[in-house]
């Protein structure tokens, strides 16, 4: 008798410790829903008359953007050692083939990626390059554009240079006239060969409380009027911390 009361009682302890993991579970991605997906807003302001003239004058520029550690953070099946913080609920789950093999990836968008994208997209030309495999660029940048037919430009693996083992962007084949691309990189070697062509940004793994993505919208607000790019970011190599 006092066996079975000891295995009912563990067999109810472990039930129990399963429902509060799911409670745990639901809580959290209830909480990051919130904090990650927050009502934000960017005051723009109507242009002028000048303003309005002076964009007029300009062709519309190109923002290039990077996709992993920059705009969303990933992690598949086979990491033994994982970024984000155990029992973290991914924003989606993606399900590929490589090699013949399925692989789920798990993916956390950047906090406010969302709105983000809608407010730059009314600016500029928006193109993913990412020196990820395409089968899981394309799905990433699906699940981002999210049928707004802002991401159609994509360029991938194939599309990067190797160069001293690791992947480097050619923004020339973006656009040839470099006064009027730039691009959006958590990774200054991506972009080494085009210094002067870049807005760096912070590496995101897992902080829901990150705000890097809002705070560049007055940089990138502010350099659609200007003739060339580089005149503005051109100062920022103090930040690339290159190689």
């Amino acid at each position: 008798m006092y066996e079975q009361f000891v295995m009912g009682l563990r067999g109810f302890v472990v039930f129990a410790a399963k429902i509060w993991s799911f409670l745990c579970y639901i809580i959290r991605r209830q909480i990051r829903s919130i904090v990650q997906h927050q009502t934000v807003t960017y005051q723009i302001v109507p242009l002028s008359p000048m303003s309005m003239q002076r964009l007029g004058m300009l062709k519309r520029k190109t923002l290039i953007l990077d996709l992993d550690e920059t705009l969303i953070h990933s992690h598949h099946d086979g990491v033994l050692r994982q970024t984000v913080k155990p029992g973290t609920p991914p924003d989606f789950v993606l399900k590929v083939v490589i090699d013949r093999h399925p692989v789920r990836f798990f993916v956390h968008k950047r906090p406010h990626v969302d709105y983000f994208l809608d407010v730059v997209s009314q600016w500029y030309e928006l193109v993913v390059f990412t020196a990820s495999m395409e089968i899981y660029g394309a799905a990433v940048a699906d699940k981002l554009d999210d049928n707004r037919g802002i991401l159609k430009r994509r360029y991938y693996r194939q599309h990067c240079k190797l160069d001293h083992g690791s992947y480097t962007k050619d923004l020339s084949a973006i656009d040839n006239n470099l006064s009027r691309v730039f691009i959006l990189d958590n990774s200054p070697g991506a972009y080494r060969s085009y210094p002067d062509n870049a807005l760096p940004i912070t590496s995101w793994f897992s902080n829901p409380t990150d705000t890097a993505l809002l705070n560049l919208l007055p940089m990138l607000d502010a350099l659609r009027f200007v003739s060339d790019v580089r005149s503005v970011l051109s100062r920022n190599m103090h930040t690339h911390r290159l190689w």
